[in-house]
């Protein structure tokens, strides 16, 4: 539920910045990468803090295995971008939708299995039948 959210948001940021952008004068794929890099704080940090909030690695861990999996997936972004814009001739916004959408998925994949894969933490557990039921007396 996390992950859908936090990456919806950013997907959304990542969007509407080249959307601006372009409509600012930069081509799509030169207002890419700058609607990555903004997105990439958001997912990171939305990531860490929810999605991922009961595997505890490190920042120092988590964040250059997240960096790296966004790289790939923003040159696999970028690719795709290119390659529907100029290829398939599709609108820049439409195009830049499915590749959101498409990295996305890799993107979770990577990130559950390596970037935030830490020590697991649980969810904070209810107290056992122990803590509510002393044991019996021997009177």
């Amino acid at each position: 539920m996390w992950f859908l959210l936090v990456g919806t948001v950013a997907a959304a940021v990542h969007w509407l910045i080249v959307f601006f952008a372009v409509r600012a004068g930069l081509t799509p794929l030169a207002a890419n990468p700058l609607g990555w890099f903004l997105a990439f704080w958001l997912s990171w940090s939305g990531h860490r803090l929810l999605t991922f909030r009961y595997s505890d690695p490190s920042v120092r861990q988590s964040l250059p295995r997240f960096a790296l999996i966004s790289l790939a997936g923003f040159g696999i972004n970028q690719v795709a971008y290119a390659t529907l814009l100029h290829g398939a001739g599709l609108r820049y916004d439409l195009a830049l939708a499915l590749v959101l959408v498409a990295v996305a998925v890799l993107t979770w994949f990577a990130s559950r299995r390596w970037a935030f894969n830490g020590r697991h933490r649980s969810a904070p557990a209810a107290p056992g039948p122990a803590a509510t039921n002393p044991p019996p007396s021997s009177d």
